[in-house]
C-alpha cells in the first residue's frame, strides 16, 4: 500500500488522526487555462514579464515531489509520462494522478468565452495509455448547473468514464464544481444544493466503482460539515480555488481540516507563491496541527527573507484574509 492507501484506509476506519490528512498538488492547469497556467517566472527582486516553460514547470513538480510533503501529484498525462519515464516517482511516497477528463468549464483560455455557457463533458485522456505509463488514479470533474438538460449530459458520461475505469483497473477521484453559470440556486443554498447533487449521484454506484475521495468548493462550515458527516466511508476534501493571500492558503486548508475534510488539493495557492516549498512545507505543519495560520504566514514570510526573495506584498497585507467564506470561522 502507499501513503495515500494507508492514510485513506485509517480515516475511512474511522483512525484518522492529523498526520493522515492528505495534501496534494494541482499541476493540471495545461489541461485548463493552458499555457499561462505554468505560472510567473519570477526574478530575485519578485518581478515577472514572462510565464514559465514547459521545462521551469516540470523543474517545480520534480523539486516538489522530492520535498516528499505531499501525498498526491495531479498533472497531464503528457507531463506525468515524461517524469514517470525519469524515474521521478520509483522510490518517492507521492502518488502520481492524471486529470482524467477536461470539462469545458475548465477551459479559461486568453480571450475564450467557454466557461460562459454550462459546462459540457468532454475528455482528451486515455485510461488505457495512463495505465500503460504507470498511473492507476486520476480526478473526474463534474459541474452541476441546475440545468436538466446540462445535467443529464454530464451525468451520461460519468457513468461511461466509471465503466471505463472498471475496464481498466483505474481509481479516480471526484471533482465537483459549484454551477458555473446562473443557475437560479440562493446563494447561501449553493453549498447544500451541490451536497444532495453529490449524494444522489453516488447513490447508485456501487463500492467498486465510487470515488476514493471527493474535491469540493469550501462553502463554509455548515456545507462541509454536512456532507462529511453523512457517510464516514465517504471521504470529503477541498480545491484551493484562485491564489489569494498566503492568510487565505493557510486559513482554508485549517477550516476545511477542523470541519472534516480530510484532502486538500490546492493548485494556484502553490503555483503562484513566491516560494512553492516552502508553502508546501507551512501547509503540512498547518494540516499536522503544528503550527496556526496566522503563524504559518509568518513563518513563510521569515523564508522568503533569508531566501532573499520579495514578497508579492506585505507581511500586513498577506496577514489578511480575503477570502469572504473564510471569514465565519476565522481561527488565529
Amino acid at each position: 500500500m502507499t501513503r495515500l492507501d494507508d492514510k485513506l484506509a485509517r480515516v475511512r476506519s474511522g483512525g484518522y488522526r492529523r498526520g493522515d490528512f492528505i495534501i496534494a498538488d494541482a499541476k493540471d492547469g495545461d489541461m485548463g487555462p493552458s499555457l499561462t497556467s505554468s505560472g510567473p517566472h519570477r526574478d530575485p527582486d519578485g518581478s515577472s514579464s514572462r510565464h514559465r516553460t514547459r521545462p521551469e514547470f516540470l523543474d517545480q513538480i520534480r523539486a516538489i515531489v522530492r520535498q516528499d510533503a505531499l501525498d498526491i501529484m495531479l498533472a497531464s498525462a503528457s507531463n506525468l509520462e515524461r517524469l514517470i519515464a525519469e524515474g521521478l516517482f520509483r522510490d518517492s511516497a507521492v502518488t502520481p494522478a492524471i486529470r482524467a477528463n477536461d470539462t469545458t468549464d475548465i477551459w479559461m483560455m486568453r480571450g475564450a468565452t467557454y466557461s460562459r455557457d454550462p459546462s459540457r463533458p468532454f475528455r482528451t485522456a486515455s485510461l488505457s495509455r495512463a495505465r500503460e505509463i504507470g498511473v492507476d488514479l486520476g480526478l473526474y470533474s463534474i459541474t452541476f448547473n441546475n440545468n436538466i438538460a446540462a445535467d443529464v449530459a454530464s451525468l451520461e458520461a460519468f457513468a461511461a468514464f466509471r465503466t471505463d475505469a472498471a475496464a481498466h483497473g483505474f481509481r479516480y477521484f471526484l471533482e465537483v464544481f459549484n454551477p458555473n453559470v446562473e443557475s437560479g440556486i440562493a446563494p447561501g443554498m449553493v453549498g447544500h444544493y451541490v451536497n444532495d447533487c453529490i449524494v444522489r449521484c453516488l447513490a447508485g454506484v456501487v463500492r467498486a466503482d465510487r470515488p476514493q475521495f471527493l474535491k469540493i468548493v469550501y462553502n463554509g462550515p455548515k456545507p462541509l460539515e454536512e456532507l462529511a458527516s453523512y457517510d464516514p466511508g465517504l471521504v470529503v476534501g477541498v480545491l484551493g480555488g484562485g491564489a489569494g493571500t498566503a492568510r487565505d492558503t493557510f486559513e482554508l486548508l485549517a477550516q476545511a481540516e477542523r470541519f472534516g475534510a480530510r484532502v486538500a488539493l490546492f493548485g494556484r495557492k502553490i503555483n503562484l507563491a513566491e516560494s512553492p516549498l516552502d508553502i508546501v512545507r507551512l501547509m503540512r505543519a498547518v494540516a499536522d496541527g503544528e503550527v496556526r495560520p496566522a503563524e504559518a504566514v509568518r513563518a513563510y514570510h521569515a523564508a522568503l527573507q533569508t531566501q532573499g526573495i520579495r514578497p508579492s506584498r506585505p507581511l500586513a497585507d498577506d496577514l489578511a484574509i480575503t477570502e469572504p467564506v473564510l471569514h465565519e470561522a476565522a481561527g488565529g
